[in-house]
């Protein structure tokens, strides 16, 4: 039986990883809801595999999975994700991430990813992975817009975060309600590894440097 610590502050995607995983050789030993819970929770929990949501409180998943190899842990890491941009990824896969799947195909792929980790290969999302060799063969990566990872509307919400309007005055701009631009500025950040105004404004500062 392969011990899975789950780190997901959604309680329903975390739930729903825990109905997927009973009845399998893969034992939920614990799920939290933060980065920093997570970490705190390997001495007493000791799971051969984690399974980290990159968009969480405290600290995402990629900063638990910079903190493991920093110290030496070598030990399987699975992102959860809703989105993941070219940058994320190629850092991910650079400090030795096992799998990286999208939270909307995850009842279908999940299962999957950590039979494929658990013998000891690694397991990426089609989308990334091809996203991953356009980028290490194309001459120009300098160049790609950090952004494109975004739908229409999510990128017209990031620009206006860029010009340093609020949710109220962005939900104005776009006919949008303020619930509305919370829902896509959070997919914004999620997809562009991010988590803060700052830290997006940040990026399109690079973008155009």
């Amino acid at each position: 039986m392969t011990k899975i610590l789950v780190a997901e502050d959604d309680p329903l995607t975390a739930a729903g990883i825990g109905i997927l995983l009973d009845k399998t050789n893969f034992d939920v030993v614990a799920t939290v809801n933060t980065g920093t819970a997570a970490l705190d929770a390997l001495a007493s929990t000791r799971p051969d595999m984690l399974v980290l949501d990159n968009s969480m409180p405290e600290r995402s998943g990629m900063d638990v999975l910079r903190t493991l190899r920093n110290r030496g842990d070598n030990r399987p890491v699975i992102l959860l994700t809703g989105g993941i941009n070219d940058q994320v990824s190629k850092e991910a896969m650079q400090l030795g991430v096992n799998g990286i799947v999208i939270k909307s195909t995850a009842p279908r792929d999940l299962l999957t990813c950590l039979e494929s980790v658990a013998q000891g290969r690694r397991w990426l999302d089609q989308e990334v992975m091809q996203r991953a060799m356009d980028l290490a063969m194309s001459p120009d990566t300098a160049e790609r817009d950090p952004l494109e990872a975004l739908s229409g509307r999510e990128r017209a919400v990031a620009s206006l975060v860029q010009r340093g309007l609020r949710n109220k005055e962005i939900a104005d701009e776009l006919g949008l309600t303020e619930g509305t631009v919370k829902v896509h500025l959070h997919k914004v950040f999620e997809k562009l590894g991010v988590r803060s105004r700052t830290d997006l404004i940040l990026l399109a500062q690079g973008r155009d440097a």
